[in-house]
């Protein structure tokens, strides 16, 4: 990327987080984020989350520096030499998710998720499901604990617990994955267009409530739940050389 002039700090809770943020403030200066080139988000995938949500109205790229856990989302911490990290550093735009959940009382809810958008059951029952995809009635009833639509960012996190594909970034597919299908037993999930709508529908949803989540907004008691990629949205991430998220996806599959 270009010369980052104005830098903007975000920190997670987290007290290592904090006192990295004050250390690297003091060495780099602090901008706002609404004057600043780039973004750097200090704490783990969860605050990276976060980050991307909140600042998604700015053009400002979004560097993350691990201070959490997993870090999948971020780069490797270092205070040295950050400027040149940031020029050198590779751009990956990703789209999110958008969720249109509706309750049994009419309320509908929207909410953008960037990894997954997911249905799990609410009671002591298994979830029975219709999904169509486009308006067309693709699967009559599955019964499962849940189902989620992921992105190819997203393949690696609930998607992959769930034994979903790891999907390539560039992908111009998602993921449909369900959790701990009881009937159909064997299926194995789809893989549909970027471009595809998925509509989920609850069969008795008083007896069998669900739960319709988006990057942890949750919807309780959802008995219609639909979703569509948002390519108006466009997150930039940035990692370093030969450590995006194409690579990391890739070498998740060989461990």
């Amino acid at each position: 990327m270009p010369a980052a002039r104005n830098i903007a700090f975000l920190a997670s809770d987290m007290a290592l987080a904090q006192e990295a943020k004050a250390r690297l403030g003091a060495v780099y200066g602090d901008f706002p984020p609404e004057e600043a080139d780039v973004i750097v988000a200090l704490g783990g995938d969860g605050f990276m989350l976060q980050t991307l949500h909140g600042t998604q109205a700015l053009d400002a790229p979004v560097y993350g520096m691990n201070r959490g856990t997993i870090g999948f989302l971020m780069n490797e911490y270092a205070e040295e030499g950050l400027i040149g990290r940031l020029e050198a550093a590779e751009e990956t735009v990703i789209n999110p998710l958008r969720m249109k959940a509706t309750t049994a009382e009419g309320t509908t809810t929207e909410a953008l998720a960037i990894n997954e958008v997911s249905l799990l059951r609410a009671g002591p029952q298994a979830a029975r499901l219709a999904i169509y995809v486009d308006d067309r009635l693709r699967m009559e009833e599955l019964v499962c604990d849940g189902v989620m639509v992921s992105t190819p960012a997203g393949s690696t996190a609930y998607n992959y617990s769930a034994h979903g594909p790891i999907l390539p970034i560039g992908a111009d597919v998602l993921a449909v994955t369900a959790v701990a299908a009881y009937r159909p037993r064997r299926w194995r999930g789809a893989l549909l267009p970027k471009d595809a709508e998925v509509r989920f529908e609850v069969m008795n949803p008083g007896k069998r409530p669900v739960m319709a989540d988006a990057d942890s907004r949750s919807v309780a008691d959802a008995v219609i739940v639909e979703v569509r990629s948002e390519p108006e949205i466009r997150h930039r991430l940035l990692f370093d050389p030969g450590h995006g998220l194409e690579e990391r996806l890739i070498q998740e599959q060989f461990v």
